[in-house]
């Protein structure tokens, strides 16, 4: 399959991906496996000065599964952020977390 069917394989997937995800809570139930790519994206925060970037693409083809690819990467943690946050009780009070990264994707 050449690199453009892929790019436009890309494309659809992704814009699904971005009518379907404009909410935080809905997520996608089921993806077209007759020729696609499903890209899945994380960061996990490994200690105080790292994080790791993870992301893996399937690649569908006549719904089998041909190809995992998976990317891992070691990346400089964002350091701490202070947060408000409360209970069951309603009671509120000041939390540490790790902060998290943003991503955006591009898809040409």
């Amino acid at each position: 399959m050449g690199i453009k069917v892929l790019k436009i394989l890309a494309l659809i997937l992704f814009s699904g991906l971005l009518y379907t995800g404009c909410e935080d809570d809905e997520k996608l139930k089921e993806i077209s496996k007759n020729g696609s790519i499903e890209t899945v994206m994380s960061v996990d925060h490994l200690n105080d000065r790292f994080d790791i970037v993870k992301t893996s693409h399937k690649i569908w083809i006549k719904n089998i599964l041909v190809k995992n690819i998976i990317h891992t990467d070691t990346i400089p943690a964002l350091g701490l952020t202070t947060e408000n946050g409360e209970n069951s009780d309603g009671d509120t009070r000041s939390v540490t977390l790790k902060k998290d990264y943003e991503i955006f994707i591009t898809v040409k």
